[in-house]
């Protein structure tokens, strides 16, 4: 869940923050996510053979060879089966939410410049909407990554 709302904000924070920047964002998921997912997909396929070869073509079953690939084939059945396969959501939905959220953000600049906004306060509001995302996102990662640490026993 955490992880969730930190690409969820992280996303907003970027489409408020510059739709060009934004645009660059998308991108950069979209082929980092691709290569990414290809990437787990053939490591885990790999190391998931691995532990077959050894156990059905070189009959090594009980060796320390098999052990390592019993381990690899533990990392590699969740790379190829769950990780791989669970980047092509997170790949549309930072797509979907981020591009309702660039609309949004170009209205509000338009509206923003009709009432002459930005030049009476000297802030930008898709900025500070942007910085407040952004903070709720960081309170996300906070919470994922070091709220569930395991305590030190004194």
């Amino acid at each position: 869940f955490n992880i969730f709302m930190c690409v969820f904000f992280i996303t907003l924070a970027f489409a408020f923050a510059d739709p060009y920047f934004f645009i660059g964002y998308l991108v950069s998921i979209a082929i980092f996510g691709l290569y990414q997912a290809i990437f787990m997909a053939n490591a885990g396929g790999a190391w998931d053979n691995a532990k077959k070869i050894v156990e059905v073509d070189m009959h090594e079953k009980g060796t320390e060879l098999h052990a390592a690939t019993v381990v690899g084939d533990t990392v590699g059945d969740p790379f190829k089966d769950t990780s791989s396969v669970a980047l092509n959501p997170v790949i549309k939905f930072t797509t979907l939410f981020g591009l309702l959220a660039v609309e949004l953000a170009v209205s509000i600049s338009k509206e923003q410049t009709a009432l002459d906004f930005h030049t009476s306060t000297g802030i930008s509001l898709n900025l500070v909407i942007a910085l407040v995302l952004f903070l709720i996102a960081s309170f996300f990662v906070h919470r994922s990554f070091y709220g569930m640490r395991i305590g030190e026993k004194a």
